[in-house]
């Protein structure tokens, strides 16, 4: 697959409904994207295996014990501790390869089985740290991909939260805390932190890529097009960057005063 053949499935996941959202393909579009001409097979195996084993273990066991133990036991799916910010850990095709990788690349396997086999399951975009939360006769509970799918306890949640910086107030709120998002939410948390080690290792070809990503996985929000005009200003890329100036001024949003003012200074530039 090619990086233009990655941008067309990317475009058409966008245009898609969340419910009809195409989570794994997507996520194989998107790791395509930064590395073309690899064998995604891996990927789609790994996730046919998953999907076959927590079928089994659905009926024997509770919903969260089946999922957890169905990625974490069984596919051996877990967190990298040592080599945390190695690229590796948000490729999703490399995390298929090691076992190894971020909560957010590890739970697009979780989404993924979950939903074939007809457990409510979602992402939960915790400050820090992405988790699964997963629909059980006893309400929800949120899961911990990157340390073996454990049960991770209100309290905790409370604790980690804290350590964020949220208020006690708002650390106290499960309904907040566990708040379900959407896959298409989930895979554009992953391009977040892609766009945010990129900007720091000043790999503004990189952070450009993974802002296009966010973009094209969701048409309707201005602020991707904001970070693929910042990227490519870095890189002197000036029509590029007003382009994408343009496509953010065309969206609706708060900050149409500083899309302008972007835009009128990059023009400048150009003059």
């Amino acid at each position: 697959m090619t990086r233009d053949e990655a941008e067309s499935i990317l475009t058409t996941a966008g245009e898609a409904g969340d419910a009809d959202f195409p989570l794994l393909e997507a996520a194989i579009a998107c790791a395509i994207h930064d590395y073309p001409f690899r064998d995604p097979e891996p990927v789609r195996t790994l996730a046919r295996n998953a999907c076959d084993r927590l079928a089994e273990r659905i009926g024997g066991e509770g919903p969260d014990d089946a999922l957890a133990e169905t990625m974490a036991a069984d596919l051996r799916l877990n967190g990298d501790l040592l080599h945390y910010d190695h690229p590796s850990n948000t490729d999703i095709i490399d995390v298929a390869e090691r076992r190894r990788g971020l909560s957010a690349a590890l739970a697009v396997f979780y989404l993924h089985a979950a939903k074939a086999a007809g457990l409510k399951a979602a992402g939960v975009d915790f400050p820090g740290h992405f988790m699964v939360r997963v629909e059980t006769t006893e309400g929800p509970v949120a899961l911990d991909p990157f340390s073996q799918g454990r049960l991770v306890l209100p309290s905790e949640l409370t604790r980690r939260a804290l350590r964020a910086g949220l208020t006690p107030h708002v650390a106290d709120r499960l309904d907040i805390l566990m708040a379900p998002v959407t896959d298409r939410q989930s895979l554009i948390r992953l391009q977040n932190v892609l766009f945010s080690r990129a900007i720091r290792s000043q790999d503004y070809d990189g952070a450009e890529r993974s802002a296009l990503r966010r973009a094209l996985l969701d048409p309707e929000d201005h602020r991707p097009w904001l970070d693929v005009a910042s990227a490519r200003e870095k890189q002197g890329a000036l029509a590029g960057a007003m382009e994408a100036l343009s496509r953010a001024r065309g969206l609706d949003g708060a900050e149409e005063a500083r899309r302008s003012t972007t835009f009128d200074r990059v023009r400048m530039q150009l003059n």
